[in-house]
């Protein structure tokens, strides 16, 4: 499950999404949903735990911009096979 668009990849995994971006990578892990809520959820992504790039390039900061196009790619890529993700 890949998509390319906006110089982003997204793959999504079970566990995780995968993002790909000028060379470099972006790993998401799916986090534990809270307690209370009702809803399915297909992922369950904390946003705060986003802020550097995957090694090598863990020194790189994603900047806010970066940041949100790389969740509009992941959502474009969700939507796509039917999943749903909330981003906390």
């Amino acid at each position: 499950m890949a998509r390319r668009g906006v110089g982003v990849e997204v793959e999504i995994t079970e566990g995780a999404i995968r993002v790909r971006s000028a060379g470099r990578v972006l790993t998401i892990a799916n986090a534990p949903p809270p307690p209370d809520v009702e809803e399915d959820i297909d992922f369950y992504v904390l946003l705060d735990e986003i802020a550097h790039w995957d090694a090598p390039d863990d020194d790189q900061e994603i900047e806010v911009a970066e940041l949100q196009k790389i969740l509009e790619a992941i959502e474009r890529q969700v939507e796509k096979h039917g999943l749903n993700i909330v981003f906390e």
